[in-house]
This record gives structure tokens, C-alpha cells and sequence, in this order.
């Protein structure tokens, strides 16, 4: 058999081990052999991966890329460029469009626009909104892979369903054995101390952070597991940020709950103080904290109730980003270019395994969202998506060479070791050394539902 790729010589790491010695063959987008090396010897490509990790393709389970609606921000194609430049093969992308994806018509809409632009693969997280509630149904069978209600406030405005709504969203998004992610922050909390800040004429960065307290994040977190049990909805915590909200995700896990969580690189390696030198670059919902916060975090991530490392990348332009006025400054910042080599970099401090960084980054993702094993793993028969990493490369994080339409992040300067150096979609090099190969050919991947 004449195979499409054929990658040797590396070291392939799963979440359970590394090992070298074999050899991995893709077929028709799928992986169609792992064998002992030197066993396959016809193919239209090979990667020499010799002194390097051979990882599942990597998933980021949220990003905005902003279209349509935003394209002046980021749009599908720059937005997977700096994906797959970055060494992440498969995205989540978010409904805070124009207009909101949540209705079927729309979701169809946008997979129209974004369709010949991937250079990843793709699904699409769908929002739900009062009046959609009973529409999920109908949202499944046209392919959406995620539901999404924002508890609070979020670029576009997207509105949430009142707390009725919300338990009736989980009861029919039960019926389709997908997954609800909540942005969890409670909106009258922050309205409080929001308009407590701008009486006393707090325009500095650090209002921003005192605006959107821990509380907050975990009173909504607590709501939406309550409403999820009582549902029996699996349910996902977005971006969580807060020492309170790993004790609660953790206990529901504990008490049997199918409640998955995710974090980023920014609430691990950045804190509230950071954001006296950078500014509002550094402006994201929910906020960076304290370092306390931070070692929590770190701390879910290491006994499992954290599954997920993802990014909430979320471009703006330099206009909305730059103010003297907190504020007046949009939150969010690019993300999806850069988590891979800032957690590698963590992964050669000591801080966790290769094999713990697979799990959360390509496997657990996989699994949450119904595309485990065509995605999240090296395995005959599962897709030829490969992130090939050398963990001894360094670099430093510029953004001005970042791939984004829209560049500011506060990791600019940061030193890093351990790079992606190929990125591979289903058996196609779309990536080489940081930069793209090839055309696009990303898919919107479908998740497996009950009906």
C-alpha cells in the first residue's frame, strides 16, 4: 500500500506514555498503521521527526475568530493560520458573532463563510438565547458541536436566558447527549461593583480585576452546576479563573457530576500585578487574579478536576486595546499561536508531564465534545492529526510576527523552549516551522449525537 504520509523516527507520547521505535502511516486522512520503524517505505510524504515528540493533534476548545460579523478583528482564515502556525490542529469556535450563532439558519450561515478559509479543523459552538431554548434539537441535527449560554457580560452582547430558561436549555440539550459550556460570572455582582468603582473615578487596570471579584465567577459557577444536575446535562465551565470555582467543580466531580472545566495559559502564568506593567492589554473576562488564585488552578490541573488547558483567544484591534480608561478598553487578547509553546515551556520547568499536557490539550477536549478517538489520539483508525514538538527549541514570543489579524498579547517578550515545529490535519503538513504549508483544507468535524 502506497501511503499518503509517513512521519519516523520519532518519539510518540500519549497520556499514558512515551515510546520510540515506531513508525506512523496515514491513509485517506486516517491513521492506517503505527509499526515498528522502517516498515513502511512507500509514501507520497515523509516527516523525519528524529529527536522530536510526535503529539495527537492538538485541540483549543475556545476561540474567536470573529467571523462573520467581526472580520475586522479576525476572520476564519488568519485566525486558523495562526492556529496551525502554533501547532493546534483542531478548534472550538465561539457564537459571539453578527449574527449570534443560535439559530439554525445562522449556523448554516457560517459554515458557508468559513468553510474554504480552515486551515484547521473545526467545530462550532452554538449559543443559547431565550427565545432558541427550544430550537437545540434542530441546532444538533445542523451540526453543532457545543451549546453555549453566557451568564455574563461578553463581547457582543449575546444575551442570557433567565435562570427558567436555563434549566429548560439543559433538559433538551440532555436529549441530544451533547455538552453545555457556561461563561460563568454573575452579572449583578459585577454591575455593583462596576458602578461602585466609576463613583470613586477608578479608571486604572486593576478596577477591572476589583469589578469581577472571585464571588462572582463562583456564584454562577454554583448556579450552573445546580441547574445541570438537576437537568442531568453534562456541563463545561469556561475559562475558569478562581480559587472558589476549582473547589466547586471539584466537588461536584467528586459527587459523580459530568462536569468538565477548562483554563488558560494567561490565569496560570500571569497575575493581577502583571497587569500594572502591560495595562490593558491584559483586560479579559473573567479577569487575571492574584498568584492564590493561580496556584489553585495549577492545583486542579494536577489532581484531574481541570481537564482542559484551552485559550478564549479573542483578538481586538490595537484601537480597542490601547486606553488610558479601563473601561473603555475591549477584553481579550490573541492566544491560540502561543499555548503551545508557553505549556511546553511549563512541561520543561517541571511543572507537569508531556504525557498530563496530552491529555489536557488533545484527549480530554476529544472527549468532552464527542469527537473521541477520530480526534485526541494517536491510534489506527483515529484521524492523521499530529502536533510534532521540540521540546529543546527556543524562542522568544513576538507579536509582531504572530499570525493573527490583530496581534496584542501580554506574553510579548516571553521566552519559551519547546516549539511546535510541524502541525498535521488529517494527514496534511498545513504547518512547518512556524509557518503554513499549503492550502486550506480544514473540515468542520460533526460530534457524534444521540439522535
Amino acid at each position: 500500500m502506497k501511503f499518503d504520509l509517513v512521519i519516523r523516527n520519532g518519539r510518540i507520547v500519549s497520556p499514558q506514555r512515551t515510546y520510540a521505535g515506531d513508525d506512523i502511516a496515514v491513509k485517506d486522512g486516517k491513521i492506517a498503521a503505527i509499526d515498528r520503524s522502517g516498515s513502511f517505505s512507500d509514501s507520497k510524504k515523509t516527516i523525519d521527526a528524529a529527536g522530536k515528540y510526535i503529539l495527537p493533534g492538538i485541540i483549543d476548545a475556545h476561540v474567536h475568530f470573529r467571523e462573520p460579523g467581526y472580520e475586522y478583528k479576525e476572520d476564519f482564515g488568519t485566525g486558523s493560520t495562526a492556529a496551525a502556525c502554533g501547532g493546534v490542529t483542531t478548534v472550538m469556535d465561539m457564537p459571539n458573532n453578527l449574527p449570534f450563532c443560535s439559530t439554525p439558519a445562522a449556523l448554516k450561515e457560517k459554515l458557508r463563510k468559513i468553510k474554504s478559509k480552515a486551515y484547521v479543523d473545526y467545530g462550532l459552538v452554538v449559543a443559547i438565547v431565550g427565545e432558541t431554548v427550544e430550537l437545540i434539537p434542530a441546532l444538533a441535527r445542523a451540526g453543532a458541536n457545543v451549546f453555549k449560554i453566557f451568564m455574563g457580560s461578553t463581547v457582543g452582547g449575546v444575551p442570557a436566558p433567565d435562570d427558567g430558561g436555563m434549566l429548560r436549555a439543559f433538559e433538551r440539550v440532555r436529549e441530544t447527549g451533547l455538552r453545555v459550556g457556561v461563561h460563568a460570572e454573575n452579572n449583578p455582582i459585577m454591575d455593583y461593583f462596576t458602578t461602585k468603582l466609576k463613583a470613586a473615578g477608578r479608571t486604572d487596570p486593576l478596577a477591572h480585576v476589583e469589578a469581577r471579584p472571585a464571588v462572582a465567577e463562583a456564584e454562577a459557577v454554583q448556579r450552573a452546576i445546580l441547574l445541570a444536575r438537576t437537568a442531568g446535562c453534562r456541563l463545561h465551565i469556561c475559562h475558569l479563573s478562581s480559587r472558589e470555582g476549582v473547589v466547586l467543580v471539584r466537588a461536584a466531580r467528586a459527587g459523580g457530576m459530568d462536569v468538565s472545566a477548562e483554563t488558560g495559559p494567561h490565569y496560570l502564568l500571569l497575575d493581577e500585578n502583571y497587569m500594572k506593567k502591560v495595562g490593558g492589554i491584559m483586560k479579559i473576562n473573567p479577569p487575571v487574579r492574584s498568584r492564590d488564585h493561580a496556584e489553585a488552578l495549577w492545583q486542579g490541573i494536577l489532581d484531574g478536576t481541570i481537564g482542559m488547558i484551552d485559550t478564549d483567544h479573542s483578538p481586538h484591534s490595537r484601537e480597542e486595546k490601547f486606553n488610558d480608561d479601563i473601561w473603555k478598553v475591549s477584553p481579550g487578547f490573541v492566544g491560540v499561536e502561543t499555548t503551545v509553546p508557553l505549556m511546553l515551556t511549563q512541561v520543561n520547568a517541571g511543572r507537569l508531564s508531556l504525557n498530563h499536557y496530552v491529555k489536557l490539550a488533545a484527549e480530554n477536549p476529544a472527549r468532552a465534545f464527542n469527537l473521541y478517538p477520530r480526534k485526541g489520539a494517536i491510534a489506527v483508525g483515529s484521524d492523521g492529526d499530529f502536533t510534532i514538538v521540540d521540546l529543546d527549541r527556543e524562542g522568544t514570543i513576538d507579536g509582531n510576527k504572530l499570525h493573527s489579524r490583530n496581534t496584542v498579547t501580554p506574553f510579548d517578550g516571553w521566552k519559551v523552549k519547546g516549539m511546535p515545529v510541524y502541525a498535521v490535519v488529517r494527514g496534511n503538513i498545513v504547518m512547518k516551522d512556524g509557518e503554513i504549508v499549503g492550502r486550506p483544507k480544514g473540515r468542520h468535524i460533526k460530534a457524534i449525537v444521540r439522535f
